[in-house]
């Protein structure tokens, strides 16, 4: 009898063992057959230092709709963008908030035929630290005693820079102005310098102005005195991603992202 109870033991034994390795082999199957995520795609995008904080917004809108695509931005000065993209660092799309660095990528060959679009519009403002005691007003007390020194960008790069010259030789008065400047590398450094109260004024977009709690604009640019601000964007030719560089520049044209373009003060065109 007790042999036969062992037997039956071992019997029952190895079926259960049998059970479970055949458990254990589905299982392994399911994992094998399982399909692997997509691997994750990198966007590089070079974007005027004014478009920082409404780009990754966008950004984080479009990765929300496409989880297999990562976008990496290069902020900085649409003059210095343009260098780096000559000397050919990493970049699928260029947002400029300026035509002459557009221009000059386009004659060097470096744009994607038939891409570029002119995408927004800006305006030029002259603000003043929020606590400030100086009484600056408007575009004229520049060339006054009320202005010690002045933040502008570096004409030769940065886009506001070469608007503010544009601005202070219609009013007849850029020697005099440029005795008294700081010039920044790009706009959201002159925004810092009236922030911190560095300077006594300073001229940036109006969506930079927008941002900030510690400036008061004085003025916006006496009309006529600057050429228009458009901000040009286009694919780039030394893309390694060329389908996710077409579908974010749609991405950002579409109407409905008009809205957040006008939540940051800039006008779609």
């Amino acid at each position: 009898m007790k042999k036969k109870l062992y037997a039956f033991a071992m019997i029952a034994a190895l079926l259960g063992s049998m059970l479970l390795t055949g458990c254990g082999a589905e299982k392994q199957e399911e994992k094998t057959s399982t399909t692997a995520p997509p691997q994750q795609k990198e966007l590089f995008i070079s974007a005027a230092a004014s478009l920082t904080d409404v780009m990754k917004e966008l950004a984080a809108v479009y990765e929300k709709e496409n989880p297999n695509v990562k976008i990496t931005f290069n902020f900085g000065s649409s003059g210095a963008l343009q260098k780096s993209i000559e000397q050919g660092a990493p970049s699928d799309l260029f947002f400029s908030a300026a035509q002459k660095q557009m221009d000059e990528l386009e004659k060097a060959g470096e744009l994607v035929e038939g891409t570029r679009k002119d995408l927004l519009l800006n305006e030029v403002v002259l603000i003043v630290p929020k606590d400030g005691k100086a009484d600056i007003n408007n575009f004229d007390d520049v060339n006054t005693d009320k202005v010690k020194r002045i933040a502008l960008g570096e004409p030769k790069g940065v886009p506001v820079g070469q608007y503010s010259e544009e601005i202070f030789t219609s009013m007849n008065c850029l020697d005099a102005v440029k005795a008294k400047a700081a010039y920044g590398s790009d706009v959201r450094q002159v925004l810092t310098w009236v922030e911190s109260g560095e300077v006594d004024c300073g001229i940036v977009y109006a969506t930079d102005a927008a941002i900030s709690t510690k400036i008061r604009i004085a003025a916006s640019a006496p009309e006529g005195s600057h050429a228009p601000i458009i901000y040009p964007a286009a694919e780039l030719k030394g893309s390694k991603n060329k389908e996710d560089a077409t579908a974010f520049l749609d991405f950002v044209s579409k109407p409905e992202m008009v809205k957040i373009f006008e939540k940051y003060g800039f006008q779609v065109k």
